[in-house]
């Protein structure tokens, strides 16, 4: 792959650019059509990366053989990038030339964490953060849940103040558990904000209320889904913590929600 990426380097961009516009009709088909035009970007340029997401995500017949792709995709990313690689540093995702590039590095570090590898999950989630301080994947929520799950609390707290201004549940009912553990005697105003962000997580975390996926991908914000989502990934660290839930429950027992808001991602 390597001397292929030799051969085709230096007159990559046209290449590239016609893959790409082969991926989306990719991303638009169903079932093998799929993974046919994938593989025929790839004739095109093997720098496409998206054609390395997308046969990740649909042939891979293990996590190691997504892991392959992944590095592949995230390779051919880079290469096709070039010098506009570092150039762009610090605004990643607002040029769409980089958006290929990110989604196979975004896949590289879930399937890393998902085959054990935590740290090098954790060092690609920062480095994202870093070539988009802008986070238009979410990338620091996956951060946040790792580094929760691995108890790194002083980066944990760093993270959450880097992106003080989120209001997602995500955001503040983390919050509102460091807030517990730290023993903060004035929590009352940041439980009612998570609790105005989304009313029910506290039932969910306490077994009260059942968890409702999302059918679609997309996440209500104040919604039962995002609740959901929030539970499936960091409940672990309330059920950890002696107190926290029943606290948080009784906390919020008397508050009133307001209305839901509208789905947002």
């Amino acid at each position: 792959m390597a001397g292929l990426f030799g051969r085709v380097e230096a007159n990559a961009n046209g290449a590239v650019d016609d893959a790409q516009e082969m991926m989306y009709d990719a991303w638009e088909a169903s079932g093998a059509e799929r993974v046919a035009l994938a593989r025929a970007a790839l004739d095109i340029s093997p720098l496409c990366a998206d054609a390395y997401v997308l046969l990740a995500e649909e042939e891979a017949g293990s996590q190691q053989d997504a892991l392959a792709l992944y590095r592949q995709g995230v390779e051919a990313g880079e290469r096709a990038l070039g010098d506009e690689f570092e150039e762009l540093s610090g605004h990643f995702w607002g040029f769409l030339q980089t958006r290929p590039y990110m989604r196979a590095r975004a896949g590289l570090a879930i399937t890393l964490w998902r085959l054990g590898d935590q740290q090098a999950a954790i060092d690609h989630y920062r480095a994202m953060l870093m070539l988009n301080p802008n986070d238009n994947q979410g990338i620091r929520y996956l951060l946040a849940t790792a580094l929760l799950s691995r108890e790194d609390i002083p980066a944990l707290k760093d993270l959450l103040h880097q992106y003080e201004e989120d209001a997602s549940a995500a955001w503040v009912y983390t919050l509102v558990l460091l807030a517990y553990r730290d023993q903060d005697i004035d929590t009352q105003g940041i439980v009612e904000e998570a609790w105005e962000a989304n009313p029910h997580v506290p039932a969910m975390l306490a077994g009260l209320k059942r968890l409702a996926p999302s059918n679609d991908g997309y996440i209500s914000m104040g919604g039962a889904d995002e609740a959901t989502a929030y539970v499936e990934e960091n409940g672990a660290a309330w059920r950890i913590t002696p107190g926290a839930i029943e606290w948080l429950v009784e906390r919020t027992a008397a508050l009133k929600p307001r209305p839901g808001r509208s789905r947002t991602r």
